[in-house]
């Protein structure tokens, strides 16, 4: 699956104001792996700064001056993330920003050119509800060194939250169990060159907490009168 990791930096918070788009961030993922592939652009708003926008990000209008305008680069950020799906934190934020941008220069929506969104704040805040979910609070939880961040950059920020986005959806890269029957097969973690993932801890389970599995088990199947579902599996797969 191709997802492209996106950021934006703008002249301002409020899209309905006119705040414009200044810089673009955009970062590829092949199959959960980062290819190296990015796009970086600097855009001219053709409108003053925020000077709170530029504490932020440090851009300011005059360092755009000779940078092209959006509709100049269009066609170049819609080809990077064609049928990609799109990892944005925030990602109201910028598809406000983008699609107001597109409508400009006629080219439609954003949704009308990627393969979906999936905004990591939402996340966060389903995985940590009532904690502090912006990127360097992400970056901390996860183990992600964002030392060198001393502004916002977009595409600086697409490789933070690249590695936020990995950390946090971990678990799901081979954690399935494998099962074969029918006459149909289907490859679980043991079969994978590539499991364990790289930085993951692999821990076995002691002999003690093996004897208290098999009781839980014991258990289950005596109120259910039958075998656990986790019993039938594993008979399957030895089987």
């Amino acid at each position: 699956m191709r997802q492209v990791i996106l950021d934006t930096e703008t002249t301002g918070l409020s899209v309905d104001d006119g705040h414009r788009i200044i810089e673009i961030g955009c970062l590829e993922v092949l199959n959960r792996r980062v290819t190296g592939n990015t796009l970086h652009l600097y855009v001219n708003p053709e409108r003053d700064i925020d000077a709170g926008a530029v504490a932020v990000h440090g851009i300011t209008r005059e360092m755009l001056q000779d940078k092209p305008r959006f509709a100049d680069i269009a066609d170049r950020f819609l080809e990077f993330i064609r049928d990609a799906e799109l990892i944005i934190h925030n990602a109201p934020f910028d598809i406000g920003f983008l699609n107001a941008e597109m409508k400009r220069c006629e080219r439609g929506l954003l949704r009308d050119w990627c393969g979906g969104v999936l905004d990591t704040l939402a996340m966060a805040r389903e995985l940590h509800p009532g904690k502090r979910n912006s990127l360097d609070a992400l970056c901390e939880r996860y183990g992600v060194s964002n030392a060198h961040r001393k502004l916002h950059g977009a595409l600086l920020d697409a490789e933070l939250l690249a590695d936020v986005y990995l950390a946090m959806t971990r678990g799901q890269d081979s954690l399935e169990i494998a099962l074969h029957g029918g006459g149909e097969s289907s490859v679980g973690a043991g079969d994978d060159p590539d499991w364990p993932p790289a930085g993951l801890r692999v821990l076995s389970a002691r002999d003690d907490e093996i004897a208290a599995h098999d009781a839980l088990l014991k258990a289950m199947e005596k109120d259910a009168r039958g075998p656990a579902l986790w019993t039938r599996l594993v008979s399957s797969e030895i089987g």
